[in-house]
């Protein structure tokens, strides 16, 4: 017995226009990732709907002290512990332990900008992504809550040697997955429009935010003046395969880009089926960018008068025009004026403590404590062990 292909989504772009800009294997897949979900964690999430707060315990003993703990799993866990447990070749010591160094060249609060203005604002460019929101209640929550929740997660996994199981990083970037999995029970319970988005944070929704958290994350920090080296750059993209992996993202469709220049061409192919944006997703934006004003004074010394004109401005640099003016992001020439000193003042001092490698260790070190610091202040929603 044959079981038929799921049809393309219809509001997911052309599977022909996509044969003819990326060639049919890459259509294939982008079809088949865009009806799938995360089979292994739907699978635990429909055996918790079941077995209830024994399973959570379970899963978050498994999480925290390994598969080899538990004493007859169910199957459903033991299936995803297996699978993450189980890092692939790439994941060498010197990668977990030293292959996001390059993140804390840069302090926490650049990242901050860069993860809200930038990438929290693309993801919700996401039409598939908000209405997903929007049908589970999530669009409601507070702009500051999301941000902080997912800084925490992102703070949390970049620690060096955070991904082995176990260890903090691995332990909350499954629970992301595991709220992921129950959100996509949740739209389907209440009847998401999968004919016309596809599956709820299907693969292709799952691997464009993962570009959210590399290039443009990576693209805007370079805007305010915190540039990488191609070098720096490739092993922060090698990290976030392992990410990828934990969060249950098909490598097809991430694994082997190494630089910002390989992950637009990528993410070209995501944009295709993407779809236009609607006006949920301009309310979000307006509300991250409110959430977070405060913070350009804090690493670019932008005038506090001007922080929220000026975040505004920044965020149009992060974004193509066009979005930016859809999302309602106006120019400020006075904005636009004080962040381009702001910028070239922060390029000025990065180069002159590069090229001093005592002080840029140190300074290094410095950004790695204070992220540790703020990650001791609080962590991720805990899902897994029953917190929701």
């Amino acid at each position: 017995m044959t079981t038929s292909t799921p049809s393309w989504p219809r509001e997911r772009g052309h599977r022909r226009g996509l044969e003819l800009q990326f060639g049919a294997t890459r259509a294939e897949l982008v079809g088949r990732a865009l009806t799938t979900g995360d089979p292994l964690a739907d699978a635990v999430v429909e055996a918790i709907q079941r077995h209830g707060s024994s399973l959570r315990i379970q899963l978050g003993q498994g999480l925290h002290h390994g598969l080899g703990t538990l004493e007859d799993p169910h199957p459903a866990v033991a299936e995803l512990l297996a699978s993450t447990e189980n890092l692939p070749d790439y994941a060498t010591d010197e990668l977990l332990d030293h292959g996001s160094l390059a993140f804390f060249t840069m302090p926490p609060a650049a990242h901050i900008i860069s993860l809200s203005a930038g990438a929290l604002i693309r993801v919700y460019q996401s039409p598939s992504i908000t209405n997903v929101l929007m049908t589970t209640g999530r669009l409601v929550e507070g702009a500051d809550r999301r941000i902080r929740e997912t800084g925490s997660w992102v703070n949390t996994a970049m620690l060096p040697g955070s991904l082995r199981p176990g260890a903090p990083g691995y332990v909350a970037t499954i629970q992301v997955r595991m709220l992921h999995a129950q959100m996509r029970r949740l739209a389907r319970t209440r009847s998401v429009d999968e004919e016309s988005f596809g599956v709820p944070i299907n693969q292709v929704d799952l691997a464009r935010t993962w570009m959210d958290f590399t290039v443009t994350m990576l693209d805007a920090e370079a805007t305010m003046g915190f540039g990488l080296t191609s070098s720096e750059t490739a092993d922060l993209y090698r990290y976030w395969w392992v990410i990828a992996h934990l969060l249950g993202i098909d490598p097809e469709l991430v694994e082997g880009i190494e630089s910002n220049d390989q992950a637009h061409r990528v993410d070209a192919m995501f944009q295709a089926v993407t779809g236009p944006l609607i006006p949920d997703s301009s309310v979000l934006a307006s509300a991250t960018l409110s959430s977070i004003s405060g913070l350009l004074h804090q690493i670019l010394k932008v005038p506090p008068t001007l922080g929220g004109l000026a975040l505004n401005d920044l965020a149009r640099r992060f974004h193509p025009s066009a979005i930016a003016e859809e999302l309602g992001l106006r120019r400020n020439v006075v904005a636009e004026k004080a962040l381009d000193v702001a910028i070239a003042r922060v390029r000025s001092s990065r180069a002159t403590l590069r090229r001093d490698p005592e002080r840029w260790a140190r300074e290094q070190q410095k950004q790695l404590a204070a992220t540790r610091k703020l990650v001791a202040k609080g962590s991720v929603a805990l899902y897994a062990t029953g917190a929701e």
